[in-house]
């Protein structure tokens, strides 16, 4: 990840660029680091070094929604996401779940900058379908990778964007009214608040959809009681031609929307020297005990007896800081925390970069502590996973497209 910064007139950046998560009243740090040469040798010490360097995301509740605002660069998880790029959102096939065709849903973003003049800002994205039926699927399609195109319920977006660039200053936002206004973005569906809306509403003409199945479920929840009063004030004031949305915070009409949260960082190794001694992490919003009972649902599913060893050695480093929602570690020999040893990916396993045919690395992994925090019901066909590893572009490439699809390695209990 991205080190200290080179030029003194980027020292405000520093609270905004991060080596992982970010949060305002985190200290403000410089890490130094070196290339390391890759030798099998080596592997266990720079395992050893990997794990000292992994970083721990923990939802926090932001004091205002507006904190998470794009260009205040968030790492936030739930909510609509705060795309980096505004304009050239993703588009066609890539919104929607490869299997049942609904939308994809929000789930987090991570501002993780690079030290490269083309990834200043740099944001990836996760989203994905509800539904259990589709991750159960994901989960063999993405085997699939190299044989043809998978289709996916999980799907993960790379934005990067150059310091000086048409949508932000290339200085750090005061956080006051002395910020120059954002450029409008693209207009967003009025339904999920994610995607471009694309579609209009043949009646008011203002409302707008990413989908034809979120027009239907919006009229089928209220829109059509609005939609005469908004026709009546679209004639007085066409709006047909206003397809962009301003850099407000956004209202919208689904109450399935996962609850929002900003994440925070916090590094493991400060865990395992400096614990408190209730063993709760002190940004915690519940106790260890209602995380711990749901992590311990999870393992009543293990049968095998590696996969028993394996959830007890997962068990074990994550009991540090069991609120833990997010892990992070991306330098070379970085591996995920695997929950059970079945449905592990090997080398071969993992597809190389679809825009530079460069190789992926791990980035960071998505812990099953964030459904309980987004109060997912902890039923039979509710929505769960062990783990959820997401591999990006080794080189960080620069590609024509805005927001590059990366790869989330899906492992369920």
């Amino acid at each position: 990840m991205a080190g200290g910064l080179k030029d003194d007139d980027t020292e405000e950046f520093k609270g905004l660029r991060i080596t992982s998560l970010d949060d305002e009243s985190d200290e403000e740090e410089e890490q130094n680091e070196q290339d390391i040469v890759i030798d099998e040798d080596d592997e266990e010490e720079e395992d050893e070094e990997a794990r000292n360097s992994v970083v721990l995301g923990f939802v926090k509740m932001p004091k205002t929604a507006r904190s998470l605002l794009r260009h205040f660069f968030p790492s936030k998880a739930g909510g609509v996401p705060a795309w980096l790029d505004p304009e050239n959102l993703p588009s066609g096939r890539s919104c929607f779940c490869d299997i049942c065709d609904e939308p994809l849903q929000f789930v987090l973003q991570v501002y993780a900058p690079e030290e490269k003049q083309s990834a200043f800002h740099r944001t990836l994205f996760v989203f994905m379908c509800t539904s259990m039926v589709c991750l159960r699927r994901d989960q063999h399609e993405q085997w699939k990778c190299h044989q043809d195109k998978p289709s996916r319920s999980v799907k993960v977006f790379r934005c990067q964007l150059p310091r000086d660039n048409p949508f932000y200053s290339s200085e750090p936002p005061k956080k006051d009214s002395t910020d120059p206004p954002l450029k409008a973005g693209a207009a967003l569906c009025n339904w999920c608040g994610s995607w471009k809306g694309i579609k209009r509403c043949t009646g008011c003409r203002r409302a707008l959809y990413c989908s034809e199945k979120h027009w239907v479920k919006h009229s089928r929840t209220g829109h059509e009681h609005d939609c005469q009063r908004l026709r009546i004030s679209s004639q007085l004031a066409d709006s047909s031609s206003d397809e962009t949305t301003p850099a407000v915070l956004l209202k919208v009409a689904s109450n399935n929307v996962w609850p929002e949260y900003k994440i925070i960082q916090e590094s493991e190794s400060s865990y395992e020297t400096d614990m408190p001694d209730d063993n709760v992490c002190t940004n915690s919003l519940v106790s260890s005990n209602q995380t711990d009972d749901a992590l311990m649902s999870i393992a009543e599913n293990f049968e095998g007896d590696d996969d028993r060893k394996s959830w007890a050695s997962f068990h074990e480093r994550i009991a540090l800081a069991p609120e833990q929602v997010l892990r992070y570690c991306r330098i070379p020999g970085a591996k995920p925390l695997w929950p059970v040893s079945s449905g592990r990916p090997s080398k071969a396993d993992i597809p190389k970069c679809s825009y530079c045919a460069g190789p992926l690395c791990f980035e960071f992994q998505i812990m099953p502590q964030l459904l309980f925090y987004f109060n997912v019901k902890n039923d039979v066909d509710s929505l769960d996973w062990a783990t959820i590893a997401v591999y990006t572009c080794e080189a960080s490439c620069d590609a024509s497209v805005a927001y590059k699809e990366e790869f989330a390695w899906v492992q369920l209990s």
